[in-house]
């Protein structure tokens, strides 16, 4: 007796319903945004940090210019060229009352610039203009304005006098004898790369 084999018939294929491609490329979008996203992160970092880094340099190349301004003034202590405003120089021999606008480019259409206006080596161009702490112009300390007839009133360390006070006004304080010095106010802008400004402000105390 002969047996006869008949082949197994195959079970239909299963359909496939593409969930799983769908959800592979959601994953995928997902991703992609995930590592666009980190990316403008760390160049948004990298900018922060950067312009950081010139605020802070712009902040440090000031000091060129105050120590530029100041050694100005020590030249002439003791003189009468600081009664007298020079714009040439920079220099103011009254403020106003009001504080200038110093993010105006008028004010500091008479200031100097350190080394010709030349940036220095972190590329921060550097200027200054200097203020007598005084009420009138092109007037003495302890005179009068001849135009005006104002009495000229000046920021000093020590009151007008042969003899004067020193910082204590309690009884029986050390007593000082000499010239009075008069303030100058130093202010300086640096201007840095990416469009940095920096305002730097000192008082110096020269002797008159």
């Amino acid at each position: 007796m002969s047996i006869v084999r008949y082949p197994h018939a195959q079970a239909p294929a299963a359909r496939q319903s593409g969930v799983v491609l769908i959800i592979a490329l959601i994953v995928l979008v997902s991703m992609t945004l995930a590592a666009i996203g980190m990316s403008r992160s760390i160049d948004t970092a990298n900018v922060v940090a950067g312009n950081l880094g010139f605020k802070k340099a712009s902040v440090n190349a000031a000091d060129q210019g105050i120590e530029t301004a100041f050694q100005w003034l020590l030249a002439r202590a003791g003189s009468t060229a600081l009664n007298n405003t020079s714009l040439p120089d920079g220099f103011y021999s009254s403020t106003s009352y009001t504080e200038p606008d110093w993010s105006s480019s008028s004010t500091w259409s008479d200031a100097v610039y350190v080394n010709g206006g030349a940036p220095d080596a972190a590329g921060n161009v550097i200027s200054y203009v200097i203020h007598r702490m005084c009420t009138e112009p092109n007037t003495a300390y302890n005179a009068n304005n001849v135009a005006t007839g104002n009495p000229n009133q000046c920021g000093q360390s020590q009151a007008v006098g042969a003899v004067t006070t020193g910082g204590s006004m309690s009884v029986g304080s050390t007593v000082f004898q000499g010239n009075p010095q008069i303030f100058y106010r130093i202010t300086v802008r640096a201007q840095g790369p990416r469009n940095t400004v920096s305002y730097v402000q000192s008082m110096a105390a020269i002797t008159n």
